[in-house]
């Protein structure tokens, strides 16, 4: 029998398509090292994602996987997670102890955007990562009610520090102002309250912050995709065609703005009862998938209509944390991976490995 060579345990490897990426992991560049002799095969693997609550899996399934197919027993997988960061709008660098920021939009309100929002960022923090979430609809902050916080936060010289609850980073308008108080604001203010929130907090060393966008694609919306340095968005919709319509502007906008949209998230798919188990399209059925196949994005994942989302989220316990073994949560951590996982495939930034150059007149 032929001895195994490296190109053999590559090529077996390229065979294997990572469902977070959509692709397999050499031609993502995951696989690093690459040790063979006659009794010992060795591979370091190192993911662009957190996936901790699969990585044992996955080593376990790429190791019996060159085991069944070399002959060889002793074989041994390394791997583990490398978060970096990713390119941002050209005229714009991102943001110190931030490396990417997501942007969850929606074309309209009503869809969950801000329910999927925080339990994203709840399931990438249970999948590993540091993350943080800030909550960018000004007039109607809901981010302090689903994570259970409220009172101001603690300022520190000029930085406000953010509010933490269940390990992540969260800052809104709603910590700052009284519950009942309106926010009567015309857009430029708006943008300026929230540029300052973003870049006043002082974010704590965050792979990842999550900013819940305000549903619509007017002016304020433009304007922030044009001034915040985002990595990538991601669109919110339910099957229903009217709130289709709405997301595929949304897209659009990105579109227009150059950022990458990794993915749509399909809300409210499927209602399932709770009394009888009759499952019920209440919104309609298909339109993410069609909407992702016209625009050639990823559909990351659907949701089901559950009434204990809501109720959770209501509560200050959001699914991924309160039921973190139901269905949902999982559904939540498997988008998480997916969106990740396609960030990880997009372009790097190296704007910190290169020096600042100042010329000073003598």
């Amino acid at each position: 029998m032929a001895s195994t060579t490296k190109n053999d345990v590559e090529q077996l490897l390229k065979d294997f398509i990572d469902p977070n990426l959509g692709i397999d992991l050499v031609s993502a560049k995951a696989v690093k090292k690459i040790e063979v002799d006659e009794s010992r095969i060795a591979v370091k693997i190192v993911l662009g994602y957190p996936a901790s609550s699969i990585r044992s899996e996955l080593a376990e399934t790429l190791r019996s996987k060159i085991c069944r197919e070399t002959g060889i027993a002793d074989v041994v997988v390394d791997l583990s997670t490398d978060i970096v960061s990713h390119a941002v709008q050209k005229n714009l660098k991102p943001m110190p102890g931030v490396k990417n920021i997501i942007a969850v939009a929606s074309g309209k309100g009503g869809v969950g955007k801000s329910t999927t929002a925080v339990n994203l960022a709840l399931a990438l923090s249970a999948e590993g990562a540091r993350v943080g979430i800030l909550d960018a609809d000004i007039y109607g902050p809901s981010q302090p009610t689903m994570l259970g916080l409220s009172g101001k936060p603690e300022v520190d010289g000029q930085s406000i520090l953010p509010k933490v609850a269940y390990g992540v980073q969260s800052m809104s308008i709603g910590y700052l102002i009284d519950e009942d108080t309106p926010m009567i604001w015309r857009g430029p203010m708006v943008t300026g309250a929230l540029q300052q929130l973003l870049n006043d907090t002082r974010w704590d060393k965050l792979d990842y912050l999550i900013i819940d966008l305000p549903p619509g694609t007017g002016d304020i919306q433009l304007t922030l995709a044009q001034q915040i340095p985002v990595s990538a968005a991601v669109i919110v919709t339910t099957p229903q065609d009217i709130a289709l319509l709405d997301a595929q502007r949304g897209l659009k906008m990105f579109e227009k703005v150059s950022v990458p949209v990794l993915g749509i998230i399909e809300n409210m798919s499927l209602h399932v009862c709770s009394n009888c188990g009759h499952e019920e399209p209440i919104f309609g059925s298909g339109g993410a998938l069609k909407m992702s196949e016209k625009y050639a994005v990823d559909l990351l994942g659907s949701l089901p209509l559950d009434i204990r989302i809501r109720e959770q989220a209501d509560s200050g316990h959001p699914t991924v944390v309160a039921d973190p073994l139901g269905r949902s949560a999982q559904i939540y951590r498997e988008i998480a991976r997916k969106l990740a996982g396609r960030l990880a495939l997009t372009a790097k930034d190296y704007s910190a490995k290169f020096p600042t150059i100042s010329i000073v007149n003598n």
